[in-house]
């Protein structure tokens, strides 16, 4: 397992660099002027020879290697400069949002696992039934909704109809403290349709797994050996069927990332979206550069946990196979 880790972290710093180096050249090819957006109303009437200094002070009066490399020694030293945008250092704005990103990306999550796993196995168990059908309808039809749109209907419908659940925010608009009770409260819509929006796919996947599992001969010996049913589904039949589900959560978290962005701002969360969006819009090289970094990054882990997991899972695979 360490030769694995490994290898991945060794793998990841040309990923890291040539990403981040990439997010500096998109930008600089933006039709966007960091200058002008920094500056805002005041930029209207300033003198040429301001906006100058004002892009020399910026640092984005220099080639784009060399203000991406100025940027890459820094972050290396635990520097990631300044956001021209937000006005404070990076390091301080991700620290302020991520961890509100991490606990919906990490509650929605476990709901797509949980709920898309148990219904893959109801389903499984009985082809072609009633809650089979429903179950696969249902899921094909939630793969193809965006997000934002399911985020916008899950609004109506529970918070503007039924009035039992907030529209959005991490708290109540009347209160000036942060409680629990009142996080978790407003978390249940944007976790919930985050949720709901990867749940298709493990459903999809434990169903089809769990199903070609019980054909099986090592499970049909189970039940000659005269098991019970739910031993038999859920001791072998299930664990054979998990192992494609499982190299499943590395490549969805390029989608849970995306996704939680869009929920993020339909909900008005106080996670990383906000920041992302204005960190584009304004052309912001440091912050832009270290939200591409950490997307990647989590990439990169989401990978590996699925490496880890399917060999602990299958011994037969190994660590270093």
């Amino acid at each position: 397992m360490g030769r694995m880790v490994a290898r991945r972290a060794l793998l990841a710093v040309p990923v890291l660099a040539t990403v981040t180096f990439g997010v500096f050249a998109v930008a600089a090819a933006s039709p966007f002027d960091p200058v002008k957006a920094y500056a805002g109303t005041a930029g209207l009437t300033a003198s040429q020879e301001n906006l100058d200094q004002l892009r020399a002070n910026l640092g984005v009066d220099q080639p784009v290697v060399t203000r991406w490399w100025n940027w890459l020694t820094s972050a290396l030293s635990g520097d990631l400069g300044d956001s021209s945008v937000m006005r404070q250092p990076v390091v301080d704005v991700i620290g302020e949002r991520l961890g509100w990103s991490v606990l919906l990306a990490a509650s929605a999550f476990a709901v797509a696992i949980v709920l898309g796993t148990g219904l893959g196995v109801l389903a499984a168990r009985r082809p072609g039934s009633l809650l089979d059908r429903g179950a696969s309808a249902a899921a094909y039809t939630l793969e193809a909704a965006p997000a934002f749109w399911t985020g916008l209907l899950a609004i109506w419908f529970f918070a503007v109809k039924l009035d039992v659940l907030p529209a959005g925010g991490l708290t109540d608009a009347a209160s000036d403290t942060v409680t629990f009770g009142q996080i978790a409260t407003h978390l249940v819509l944007p976790a919930a349709v985050l949720g709901i929006s990867q749940l298709p796919w493990f459903f999809l996947y434990v169903r089809q797994g769990v199903a070609d599992a019980l054909d099986e001969d090592p499970v049909r010996g189970a039940r000659a050996r005269g098991l019970r049913e739910r031993t038999v589904l859920l001791g072998h039949a299930l664990r054979s069927g998990m192992l494609p589900m499982l190299t499943l959560i590395g490549t969805r978290v390029p989608e849970l990332i995306t996704g939680a962005l869009l929920v993020e701002t339909v909900f008005s969360w106080p996670g990383i979206a906000a920041a992302t969006v204005q960190a584009a819009t304004s052309v912001d090289f440091p912050l832009l550069a270290a939200l591409t970094a950490l997307a990647t990054l989590a990439v990169v882990l989401g990978n590996l946990l699925s490496d880890l997991l399917y060999a602990i899972a299958d011994p037969r695979v190994g660590f270093d196979g």
